[in-house]
């Protein structure tokens, strides 16, 4: 499965990231979509979309997007939330999530800051893929793509725009 990982768009889904993420087969949003549901609904119309809600969210988002999604993919174990934190600091709910799932994958979004890395402590990948949107402090916009493919995580990318 050939997957685009995108959060925190407020709004904002610009024809650069259309065009990073047209091969893909799918797309995670970690939430913080903004622009209501019809925004959701257009990047659905795009391609295939998977996602959480995230704290900025109206609630035409959260009662389509659920607070967490487990995901079962290609042999690996996936967990997204919005709120996450990130590895040795994580928030006090996605820890629980994550002693419940026990996940290969670990995605969240929140923070605008793109960071992947290996947590040997739970062994498994955290994936923040930063903000695709404007809102924010961040200074560049990012996504990703990768592969999940027998049990493993392949051939990811990273796609940066400036914010201005």
């Amino acid at each position: 499965m050939y997957i685009g990982l995108i959060s925190d768009t407020h709004g904002v889904f610009s024809d650069g990231f259309r065009k990073f993420l047209e091969p893909v087969d799918v797309i995670w949003h970690a939430g913080d979509f903004g622009g209501g549901l019809s925004f959701a609904d257009s990047i659905a119309a795009f391609k295939p979309l998977v996602g959480v809600c995230g704290n900025c969210d109206g609630q035409d988002i959260r009662r389509e997007y659920p607070l967490h999604q487990y995901l079962e993919v290609q042999g690996m174990k996936v967990l997204m939330t919005h709120i996450g934190g990130s590895p040795g600091h994580y928030d006090l709910r996605a820890a629980a999530l994550i002693d419940r799932y026990k996940p290969d994958v670990f995605i969240c979004g929140h923070s605008h800051i793109l960071k992947v890395m290996q947590d040997h402590q739970y062994n498994m990948l955290y994936i923040n893929p930063g903000a695709a949107g404007l809102q924010g402090w961040h200074v560049v916009r990012t996504a990703l793509r990768f592969r999940i493919e027998a049990g493993e995580v392949k051939d990811m990318e990273v796609f940066e725009l400036p914010r201005n």
